[in-house]
């Protein structure tokens, strides 16, 4: 096949955010700007040139082009074997397995994760390292560095590969093989988690109800939780990838995934509720008539994955990102396990996984998983709750008080100031940064600042320092208002602002969320002013 060198010319705006270049699909769309991109990855990570690099996405809309173009620059760049999605398609967490297991240089994952798609929605893409994690900061800065220069690309011009067709094909030199989505990431599962005693569950009438939001987790839920585990065919909810996710928009939350959080708090509620993003990193889990927050998904996890086949050695540590609720500490803190808090973003996690100082790691943002793969799972996290109340016979809001009642309760809740003019937001951030120095020790209703700073992370593996990574105002183990801005949007810039109480008194345990946080909001509102300098009445979105 003939490989071209084509003229280009770089764009200003191809610098990564927490996980990937996300823009809109119209912007992808220009000339030579998806080509830009790739190529900047070619041309600094030479480590692909001789090696295997995977590729899948989300099943967005413009996957599949873009999936085509990469497969001709991976030609030309010398790539020697592409691992490609059936249809392209392939979840993020599919994605770093499949690294792992092939021994792949890398993968580029197609997605904009839990961003609406469509023609006029959004796009993106990531670089995963060796080993399946995200690229480091470094070396996406290196990318970004190289794309302000770039001055050619090279592609194979005329290339089409049948990505429905499972197989060998060939392409000049490299060889592009085409795998079922599934099969690999389903035998996974069945070595970490005991899949005969959740058929038990099944069998002895016991329901879930997972949503997989029209998007890349269908194959996967009616794989496993229907064909492997017999649930009924009514578990699986949208089950159907399509390309603009059926209009809604993938992000597993209370205000989005809106049907399955009425039918858990309705009178025919199953047991276990689920739901799973865009590109399947994500997830919501709920039991009847009660919402667990990701925070405390994750303690709760961490209290029981002991239980289960793949974790029955323990667990080596845990970690949080910092605006995730303090939850997992405490269960940290009983169990005697190293507790790590890293800035947001996946990445972060990879290099204490990869060192075997964690087992098992979460952000508040609906991610959960652990180290079987290096990024969050969305399917993993509903199976582990599956197979901890097929374990304990107990239901989800059993097992919540009995957390609370042995660790306590931590009330937490996200605001999301959504599309605010970037120097708004900037502005909000800044008056309050400008304010820390004398907040420590001021008293605001019941409590007392003990601490108001920006967040910064020092890698205790390679030693790589991570600055600004997020506001804080503590209030000792009693309370915590966090501000950081948000790095997944793609128009404008969101703020996000997150509330977390801390209570052990029993009688204190039962409170509605908003009703134990409105206190702290209103010092929120006090001290933050994003109201006032915004605007804006309300958030967006409250998770």
């Amino acid at each position: 096949m003939p490989v071209r060198e084509i003229a280009t010319k770089p764009f200003s705006d191809q610098k990564s955010g927490t996980a990937g270049l996300r823009k809109k699909v119209a912007v992808f769309q220009q000339p030579h700007y998806l080509e830009n991109f790739l190529q900047s990855i070619f041309d600094v990570e030479t480590s692909l040139r001789g090696k295997t690099l995977v590729m899948g996405g989300d099943g967005r809309y413009h996957n599949r082009t873009a999936i085509q173009t990469a497969i001709a620059m991976a030609a030309a760049n010398g790539v020697a074997k592409v691992i490609v999605g059936q249809g392209g398609i392939l979840s993020t967490p599919a994605s770093s397995h499949m690294i792992r297991i092939s021994g792949a240089a890398g993968g580029l994952v197609f997605t904009a994760s839990h961003n609406p798609a469509g023609e006029d929605g959004d796009f993106g893409l990531k670089f995963n390292i060796a080993g399946g994690g995200q690229a480091s900061e470094t070396l996406t800065n290196r990318i970004y560095e190289a794309s302000k220069s770039i001055s050619r690309y090279r592609i194979e011009e005329n290339v089409w590969v049948d990505l429905d067709r499972r197989g060998s094909q060939k392409l000049g030199d490299m060889d592009i093989e085409v795998v079922d989505c599934v099969d690999d990431y389903a035998a996974l599962m069945q070595t970490l988690f005991d899949f005969d005693r959740i058929r038990d569950w099944f069998k002895k009438g016991h329901s879930l109800a997972f949503d997989a939001m029209h998007a890349v987790t269908g194959p996967y839920a009616q794989r496993i939780f229907v064909d492997l585990l017999g649930a009924p065919q009514k578990s699986v909810m949208n089950a159907s990838p399509l390309e603009d996710f059926g209009g809604g928009h993938p992000d597993p939350n209370l205000i989005y995934a809106k049907p399955l959080v009425d039918l858990m708090y309705s009178d025919h509620a199953p047991d276990l509720g689920g739901a799973s993003d865009g590109d399947g990193d994500r997830n919501m889990i709920l039991g009847r008539g009660i919402f667990i927050s990701p925070g405390d998904s994750l303690a709760m996890l961490a209290a029981h994955l002991d239980k289960l086949p793949g974790y029955k050695k323990g667990l080596a540590g845990v970690a949080r990102s910092m605006p995730t609720c303090r939850a997992l500490d405490m269960v940290a803190k009983g169990r005697g396990l190293a507790c790590y808090e890293t800035p947001t973003g996946w990445k972060f996690f990879a290099n204490l996984l990869d060192s075997g100082r964690i087992t098992l790691c979460g952000e508040e943002s609906f991610g959960t998983s652990s180290n079987h793969v290096r990024e969050k799972d969305g399917v993993w996290a509903v199976l582990a709750w599956l197979n901890v109340l097929a374990e304990t016979g107990l239901s989800m809001q059993q097992i919540a008080d009995a957390h609370w009642k042995q660790y306590g309760r931590h009330y937490y809740a996200r605001h999301d100031y959504d599309e605010l003019p970037t120097a708004v937001a900037n502005q909000v951030m800044e008056t309050l940064i400008a304010s820390l120095p004398r907040l420590a020790g001021q008293k605001f209703g019941e409590w007392t600042v003990s601490q108001a700073d920006e967040f910064g992370y020092e890698d205790p593996v390679d030693g790589s320092v991570a600055k600004s990574q997020g506001i804080r105002i503590v209030f000792g183990e009693a309370a915590r208002l966090i501000l950081r801005l948000s790095g997944t949007g793609t128009k404008g810039a969101t703020l996000r602002l997150y509330l977390e109480r801390y209570e052990t008194a029993a009688e204190k345990l039962g409170y509605k969320t908003g009703e134990a946080l409105a206190p702290l909001a209103a010092i929120a509102d006090q001290l933050i002013r994003i109201g006032e300098i915004t605007g804006r009445k309300a958030p967006d979105v409250v998770t």
